[in-house]
């Protein structure tokens, strides 16, 4: 067998043993069916493909690709990362919200895109009523940081008009038990989507919109030494000092 050929072996056991065809997993991904079928003859997928394809068939990654464990380490928690905010999809904003049991928390200036999503709101809303703290963090639209991001992102007085939108938005989740909203002035250097012990961190880069900017997608058990820690601890230092409980 050619060795290409045979690097692509666990990944056509993988999907033989799952009942899947190369077009199954191409309509699943989003790729041609092409693009799938040089995988199964040796080529390693772009990390957010095998992640997924991972996730599909419920093994790591290391089992479909062994040979990805000789290479240089990084850290486990990172499960992906995505180019932009518009490229995480949509059912991994689902799941995150969906598997939690103990806590969200969302960090934001305005989050207005996630506010506009009757069917995340709904989530949210059905895990507050399951026991699940419930806490979000918006920008004072009268901050004077919120000014500043409007005019690094070019967009001037809309990011504060963006956030009373929100604001309205989110009118909803204030009537669920466990939900608190704070409005906060701070300068923010990513959003925070947090459930539990997975995360996901929409990076803020100086005169790019964060819808535009990268998103690190992380898992794993909170302890001292790993990235989860160090943002939580972020957004527990600007819940502390936010504005008390947002009335509408």
């Amino acid at each position: 067998m050619p060795y290409g050929r045979a690097l692509g072996t666990p990944l056509r056991r993988g999907l033989a043993e799952a009942r899947l065809r190369d077009v199954d997993v191409a309509t699943s991904l989003g790729v041609d069916p092409k693009t799938v079928r040089r995988w199964l003859d040796g080529r390693v997928p772009y990390p957010r493909h095998r992640w997924r394809l991972a996730e599909m068939l419920s093994v790591h990654e290391y089992d479909l690709w062994p040979q990805l464990a000789d290479g240089p380490s990084i850290s486990g928690e990172i499960y992906a990362t995505y180019p932009h905010r518009g490229s995480v999809p949509r059912d991994v904003w689902q799941h995150l919200f969906m598997k939690a049991e103990r806590h969200i928390g969302i960090l934001v200036y305005s989050g207005l895109f996630l506010a506009e999503d009757v069917e995340l709101i709904h989530v949210i809303g059905e895990r507050a009523r399951s026991g699940v703290s419930v806490r979000i963090l918006l920008g004072d639209p009268d901050s004077s940081h919120v000014l500043q991001r409007g005019a690094e992102e070019g967009i001037r007085d809309a990011l504060a008009a963006k956030i009373r939108h929100a604001i309205v938005l989110y009118r909803a989740l204030l009537d669920e038990p466990n939900v608190e909203i704070r409005l906060h002035s701070t300068t923010l250097y990513n959003s925070i989507y947090w459930a539990d012990d997975e995360m996901l961190v929409n990076q803020h880069v100086s005169g790019v919109a964060a819808a535009y900017a990268p998103v690190l997608h992380l898992r794993g058990q909170v302890n001292d030494d790993d990235l989860l820690p160090t943002y939580i601890r972020s957004f527990e230092r600007v819940w502390s000092d936010a504005s008390p409980q947002l009335r509408l």
